[in-house]
């Protein structure tokens, strides 16, 4: 009997360690970590965002970076990536000057994708945050000894209250677009007052509660109307409570981040988990209940079934973010390229948008990547849009409105220099700008421009050709090798050159070009150009001067020095940190380059790259991200490149292989599993022996989208040491 006793007893106890353990185990949401850049090399850090994958209401404190000692007030939502709250929302105590919104000082801060709790100091309150798709809630509870203020502020709008609400809207100066707002606590306030302000258009309203009391709110907000704010708001939280719409947000995370599940090293895995949800911060779904508010025409819209897409910056994102989705994400995707043709019809001339955001298209940065979305797309097999209308945008945005970067004027007399000669023309040695479509500050940027727009040719090229109409596929094809006209044959590097038809000297591919090198580049100097022709290196490779000439002039990169000081350099070029020698891990135009050795046949420099840059510039720590995290610009990248492959050129349909960084990754692409496996796997193991597919041996640096998605098993064989005959032959497809 004795012995019975405590045999039930140990499974008793087995069984309670087992459930601990099963209650205790990681998640991928657990690995996020949202501090991870929150302090910024130089420039903009990377928000600890709040909100659930691609929705509207987004937060995030409202301070300058981890270091600042306040916030102000509570986030309501921020309307863009990087923006302010659009509404103040405070607590404050009887007795006070009540005011619009308040800064605090804060503690005990907890920041997870789905969850926001913190402490005000001079408020004495505790705060406690969770959000949904287009509403969200807030568990207040003050500690002081007096009655206290709920207070909520609109800068430019109207807000009024109702009993226990407060509904109204603020405008988005400069735009058509009014973001909308019902607010409604659990316990009715003991009275509602309207605060006095100074300025005209600023609404702000306060509810007074009884000391100590902890207060719900909850609330909806709409880019339609007020009513629509609160059907957000019905429709998605029918709780006060906060822990039930967190774990809600929890498991949503985790099923969106579980589409790529990976084993291996701790640390690796929160620095890819966390880089995979800061690619669901953008684009972001602005469908309620079946329409949606367009700013590219002002009016409402049925989104017909299919959810429309707003908030993101092309520029930063067609790379690897919009790729990316094409692998996990291919219905919303889908809906992506639907929504850019969408704006494209809703806006006066029918060109496809750059930068579209929730108050229209900015039309930031210089050329038109939405065509290389809209390609990519093409060539991988989604479906869902239509073509035609997708060309036609594309062709209109490249064809009629000016590539002067960060400009919205029709094409002018720099446009009609570019089709007539091939390149667009840098300003001489002290020539001063007169052609109004330039921008006083972004400059010309010409190598740039150049670089761009043929990349956007050659992807009108492809669209044309798919289409069959042959006449323009041949023209625009022909014209994406017009980046020859500004290769400097001497030097091996673009060069800008005048309108002349004359080189500009003197010039150094480090420093000139003025601040953030505008005059001739953009944000990145010409080191980090050189190499920006992803549709055709087999090409860029022989003006190199072959294979092992390219493949050494990447190394004269990594190896060449700043030559002056970092507060000299970064004073001209603040965009352009995460610098090994000249190649700057920050920004965009940089991000293919560690792979381009693969079409030198010397993958074994990719596969040692990689790992060195990842190791160096993404880390798992307050300054873990190099440069502006543009959305996932950065972040895309390197859920890619763990993985073991990176798309050098959207809208082509393959990927250059690099070097796997976890033991497994599992692909889920919704109806069938992709697994990748490294056999001898370790930190140290960063070098393929050699790679098959279902079995079958692969010797090439690259895979087809095809091979990849119709795979069941990829094997690498992984060593410390290069195999240099490993895919030695270089990548030759245009």
């Amino acid at each position: 009997m004795c012995n019975i006793k405590y045999l039930l007893l140990s499974i008793l106890l087995l069984a309670g360690l087992s459930s601990f353990a099963q209650s205790t185990h990681k998640q991928p949401v657990d690995y996020v970590n949202p501090y991870m850049g929150n302090i910024s090399h130089l420039l903009v850090p990377t928000y600890p965002t709040v909100h659930l994958p691609n929705s509207l209401l987004r937060v995030y404190p409202e301070r300058g970076d981890y270091t600042s000692n306040r916030i102000l007030g509570l986030p309501v939502m921020i309307s863009s990536h990087r923006g302010r709250s659009v509404f103040g929302l405070s607590i404050q105590y009887e007795g006070e000057s009540l005011k619009s919104n308040k800064y605090y000082t804060y503690d005990n801060e907890i920041i997870k994708p789905y969850y926001y709790e913190v402490d005000l100091d001079e408020a004495n309150v505790h705060v406690r945050f969770a959000p949904s798709h287009q509403s969200a809630i807030y568990e207040i509870a003050p500690n002081a000894d007096k009655d206290f203020y709920l207070v909520l502020s609109s800068s430019n709008g109207e807000l009024s209250a109702d009993g226990g609400n407060i509904s109204g809207y603020q405008e988005l100066g400069g735009s058509p677009t009014k973001i909308y707002i019902y607010l409604e606590t659990d316990a009715k306030p003991l009275k509602s007052e309207v605060i006095p302000s100074e300025r005209e258009r600023e609404k702000t309203i306060a509810f007074r509660f009884p000391a100590k009391s902890k207060v719900v709110v909850r609330y909806g907000i709409s880019l339609i109307s007020r009513e629509q704010a609160e059907k957000n708001l019905r429709r998605e939280i029918k709780t006060f409570n906060v822990d039930q719409i967190a774990e809600a947000g929890r498991n949503i995370w985790n099923e969106k981040l579980s589409k790529l599940s990976v084993t291996g090293d701790e640390e690796r895995k929160v620095i890819f988990y966390t880089s995979l949800y800061r690619t669901y911060e953008r684009m972001v779904n602005i469908s309620e209940d079946g329409n949606y508010f367009s700013p590219f025409d002002g009016k409402v819209h049925s989104d017909e079934g299919r959810a429309f897409y707003n908030d993101d910056w092309i520029w930063d994102t067609y790379r690897a973010v919009h790729p990316l989705r094409i692998l996990i994400e291919p219905r919303m995707e889908s809906d992506m390229v639907l929504s850019f043709i969408r704006m494209a019809e809703q806006m006066e001339n029918m060109w496809l948008p750059t930068f579209p955001e929730i108050t229209g298209d900015s039309r930031r940065m210089n050329s038109n990547h939405g065509v290389a979305t809209i390609l990519d797309a093409h060539v991988k097999g989604l479906k869902g849009f239509d073509l035609e209308k997708g060309y036609l945008a594309s062709k209109k945005a490249i064809t009629e409105k000016t590539l002067a970067p960060w400009s919205s004027k029709k094409a002018g007399i720099l446009d009609q220099f570019y089709k007539r000669e091939g390149y667009f023309p840098a300003l001489g040695v002290e020539e001063e700008e007169t052609v109004p479509e330039v921008h006083s500050f972004e400059r010309r940027q010409p190598v740039a421009v150049t670089l761009g727009t043929v990349y956007d040719e050659w992807c009108l090229g492809q669209l044309a050709k798919a289409l069959n109409k042959k006449e323009e596929a041949d023209y625009f094809l022909a014209r994406s090798k017009n980046y020859r006209k500004i290769f400097n044959p001497e030097t091996k590097f673009f060069h800008p050159k005048d309108s002349s038809g004359n080189f500009i000297h003197p010039f150094d591919y480090r420093y000139s070009g003025g601040i953030g090198a505008r005059n001739a580049y953009s944000e990145n100097n010409g080191w980090v150009y050189r190499w920006d022709v992803p549709h055709n290196v087999p090409d860029l490779v022989e003006l190199m001067g072959g294979e092992d000439a390219f493949s050494n002039a990447l190394d004269d990169m990594y190896n060449t020095s700043l030559g002056k000081s970092k507060y000299d350099f970064y004073s001209q070029i603040p965009d352009h940190t995460g610098n090994v020698g000249q190649f700057s891990m920050a920004n965009e135009p940089s991000l293919h380059i560690p792979y381009l050795y693969n079409y030198a046949g010397h993958p074994w420099k990719t596969q040692k790259r990689i790992h060195t840059l990842i190791d160096q510039w993404f880390r798992n720590d307050l300054m873990g991200v190099p440069g502006d995290e543009d959305g996932g610009g950065l972040s895309g990248f390197v859920v890619f490149s763990m993985m073991g492959f990176y798309p050098v050129t959207p809208g082509s349909p393959i990927y250059v292989i690099g070097s796997p960084m976890f033991e497994t990754t599992i692909i889920d692409l919704g109806n069938k599993k992709v697994k990748l496996t490294c056999r001898n796997y370790s930190i140290e193991n960063k070098y393929i022996q050699s790679m098959k597919i279902d079995g079958k041996a692969w010797n090439n640096s690259w895979i087809g989208h095809q091979e990849l998605i119709n795979a069941d098993l990829i094997e690498f064989t992984m060593g410390k040491y290069p195999n240099k005959n490993w895919a030695a032959n270089p990548i030759h497809i245009e």
